[in-house]
């Protein structure tokens, strides 16, 4: 049994996947496993997976589903990986030549994995610069809400996790007619119970795409909303600060009205805090709308 499964959810991504796939071939280490989650592509990603197979040149595993979004190909991945260890790599993303190996060293050096969940890395753009922040040098392990929040580390992080830890939480939501669920939700609520080792060994370089989930945020607010509802309930369990709690509260309430349910935004939360943030939260409604036309 190989060690970490590489998995990479994709959908109409046929002219980025071959950078990717060379990066895995480059691999120093090859004890990973390359599953490829075909979100309802209709470009030829069957076919042109299906060549790398018979290459024989990275173990790749194959699934096509019907189209729901990023989320549902991580609820698949985390259905049929088998592997200890699981890191996603998006399709528009590649691995530097040592980071399995990196990942794998790190992970054996672990002595007590009992309360680990996995570790946190760094990605780089393609010029080799460090995306934000780095994890400060004299912090071991502890959560990413934790370096985020308390030591105002900055910049999406690479996240390895143990599979079957992530088979302790639910899966994200799947909401007809929507595509989204911030994934950030289930690395906050694992951190809550576990530690993650930290490291600044870079594990992934990025290119954001145009029209990418990364570049198109707005536009998944209103696309999406039952889903960052269902997120931003989630994150009111783990703020803190009163701050914190009435930004999630303001972005709620416009989640609400692009729902078409203003219900959404009163379940399952502080009433109060809710009708506090309710005119804030028309205000924020009314700025992401002028903002998507004028874009």
């Amino acid at each position: 049994m190989k060690k970490i499964t590489v998995f990479t959810p994709t959908f109409n991504r046929k002219h980025l996947l071959p950078r990717l796939y060379e990066s895995l071939i480059n691999q120093t280490d090859k004890n990973f496993i390359w599953m490829v989650i075909d979100d309802g592509s209709t470009d030829g990603t069957d076919e042109l997976i299906a060549k790398w197979i018979e290459e024989k040149k990275v173990d790749v595993q194959y699934h096509y589903k019907e189209n729901g979004g990023m989320h549902t190909g991580h609820n698949l991945a985390y259905q049929l990986i088998e592997t200890e260890l699981n890191v996603c790599i998006d399709s528009d993303d590649f691995m530097p030549d040592d980071a399995v190996g990196l990942i794998i060293s790190r992970w054996n050096n672990i002595v007590d994995k009992s309360k680990i969940a996995g570790i946190i890395g760094l990605d780089n753009d393609a010029e080799g610069k460090i995306i934000g922040t780095k994890i400060p040098e004299n912090l071991v392990k502890g959560s990413l809400y934790e370096i985020y929040n308390n030591h105002k580390v900055t910049g999406d992080k690479k996240i390895i996790l143990r599979t079957d830890v992530v088979r302790e939480y639910p899966s994200y939501p799947e909401y007809e007619g929507e595509k989204l669920v911030p994934l950030g939700l289930l690395y906050l609520m694992i951190g809550n119970e576990y530690d993650f080792i930290y490291s600044n060994d870079v594990y992934c370089t990025v290119e954001y795409q145009q029209g990418g989930s990364s570049n198109s945020i707005l536009n998944q607010y209103r696309q999406s909303p039952k889903g960052f509802a269902y997120a931003r309930k989630t994150k009111l369990k783990y703020d803190k600060s009163f701050k914190d709690q009435f930004r999630v509260y303001t972005h709620l309430i416009s989640s609400s009205f692009f729902a078409k349910d203003l219900s959404l935004a009163f379940k399952g939360v502080n009433p109060l805090l809710c009708l506090l943030a309710y005119p804030f939260g028309i205000l924020l409604h009314i700025y992401i709308l002028l903002r998507i036309k004028l874009s």
